[in-house]
């Protein structure tokens, strides 16, 4: 079978979410429990999220409603007054959005005209005559390790760490250099590759995140974003090689990138330990003790039905065929490439559209046979383009702090945890520094421990996974702000994006 040409996935919903900051630093909130909006939140949470509804976009401006998480929407009443509800008219909710040079947005209320604004922690619509008050930052609210697409040249950002560039080259995002975290800090983006380097203002990589390695973001809806130095430079894919670097005359379009969340890619073993593969265009077998491009799988999972569709590199997927064989030439929407998952201590046992097991034939061919799943079904997995995980829980993202003893999961700004293989499905969480987690006897968790400590980890979606910690609980985050291990179901806590 001839390869297929990659095909980005579109942009999920949750992928193109902001958040909204004041003049004041303060954040676009709804209130919980009654229709209030104000700005007076200093960081990104739930409550500060926003989905940007967009019905007619042009170059510099659009119309959009804003929507929260709770499902109600902005809302500008007659009196000047903004709320959180249902809109009663068509036009209601509706504000005409503006791109500024500045990388600000503002939002005038369609019927009225009048510009939405805050005094720092109160949420209004009362001036027609636009003043800095009524400037708004956006700032993309999906998780932070992310990928950067180019639409133009169809390929993907690359960090080199042999010479210290980046470069916008790599046709599939299957490696761990594809991945980026965007670090936010003082209205600034800082872009840190896998080996926790900076990209600097002068197209280097460095060690240290510094005035050299801060951007401003240009948002635009669908996930668009550019990077601007902030002295007339724009990051953008330059000559025949397509470095990322600053210059000021990028190709119409070139400085525009998809902002998306960094897809998870997974090897699978079977009992005999050899890889699974796709060999000869589409076969699949595991007879390889080798990991190579084409023994890596995008993990792509419905987060409710937890069925699972495993995209190879060539761009296919794998499908349920006559005869019980298992062929990598599916297409997305084919109900043949869908399989359930289940979990056994970190192994997957996949089951296909048939009832059927997968399982490895004499010959190492992948073949839907068995009726009841045993250990030659079971499948060890492992990240294949992730050294480390950022997780970001209901409350924020989890990590430590000077001011507390325990890991948190409620922190703005989180803690790369370096994932350390044991055994598959099996981890050692490292903390910075080259210290271990280590757990107490109350289920908390500190990140200065001596020893090796086994952490199950266990996928739930495409970006979502559960982690079994060492005492025999879920890991879970607590309204408190405390990471805990206390859970033996899989609650909405235990769920972590990542």
């Amino acid at each position: 079978m001839d390869e297929v040409e990659w095909m980005p996935r579109h942009p999920k919903p949750e992928d193109l979410r902001i958040g909204l900051i004041s003049w004041a630093g303060t954040y676009l909130t709804f209130e919980a429990y009654r229709n209030a909006v104000r700005a007076n939140a200093k960081s990104l949470g739930r409550r500060q999220i926003w989905d940007l509804l967009v019905s007619n976009e042009q170059e510099t401006q659009a119309v959009v409603r804003l929507k929260s998480l709770k499902g109600l929407y902005l809302l500008c009443e007659a009196d000047g007054s903004v709320c959180h509800g249902h809109p009663r008219t068509s036009h209601h909710g509706c504000f005409l959005l503006r791109f500024h040079r500045n990388g600000k947005w503002t939002l005038q209320c369609i019927i009225s005209g009048r510009y939405l604004e805050s005094d720092g922690e109160d949420v209004f619509c009362n001036s027609r005559v636009l003043s800095a008050y009524h400037m708004w930052t956006p700032r993309p609210a999906l998780h932070v390790h992310v990928t950067l697409y180019s639409p133009i040249y169809h390929t993907y950002a690359r960090a080199d760490h042999s010479v210290g560039r980046i470069w916008m080259d790599a046709a599939v995002p299957c490696i761990e250099e594809c991945g980026f975290l965007l670090h936010f800090q003082d209205g600034c983006y800082h872009l840190e590759t896998s080996t926790h380097h900076f990209l600097s203002h002068v197209d280097r990589l460095v060690s240290q995140l510094s005035p050299q390695t801060a951007f401003h973001m240009q948002v635009r809806p669908r996930g668009l974003v550019a990077l601007c130095d902030g002295e007339g430079g724009t990051l953008y894919p330059q000559g025949s090689h397509l470095l990322l670097g600053v210059g000021s005359s990028p190709v119409r379009g070139a400085e525009w990138f998809v902002l998306q969340h960094f897809p998870t890619w997974v090897s699978l073993r079977s009992k005999a330990r050899k890889f699974l593969s796709v060999i000869y265009g589409a076969e699949v077998c595991a007879t390889s003790e080798r990991l190579t491009s084409m023994s890596l799988f995008q993990f792509e999972c419905d987060n409710e039905s937890l069925t699972l569709q495993l995209r190879s590199s060539n761009g296919c997927y794998l499908a349920q065929r006559p005869h019980k064989s298992v062929i990598a030439d599916g297409h997305p929407m084919e109900s043949d490439t869908f399989f359930r998952m289940h979990w056994n201590c970190g192994k997957i046992i996949l089951q296909s559209s048939n009832g059927r097991f997968l399982s490895i034939a004499p010959n190492g061919l992948l073949i839907a046979n068995a009726t009841i799943p045993g250990p030659d079904e079971e499948l060890a997995i492992r990240f294949a383009n992730r050294p480390f995980l950022i997780l970001r829980g209901r409350y924020g993202y989890v990590g430590s702090t000077s001011e507390r003893d325990f890991i948190q999961c409620n922190m703005d700004q989180p803690d790369c945890i370096q994932l350390l293989p044991c055994r598959q499905g099996i981890y050692h969480f490292q903390a910075k520094g080259g210290s271990f987690w280590s757990i107490t006897s109350f289920g908390t968790f500190r990140p200065w421990g001596k020893f090796a400590l086994n952490f199950c980890v266990e996928l739930q979606g495409s970006n979502l996974l559960t982690v079994l910690a060492p005492n025999g609980f879920y890991m879970r985050a607590d309204r408190s702000g405390t990471l805990l291990a206390d859970s033996e179901d899989i609650t909405r806590e235990c769920i972590w994006e990542f």
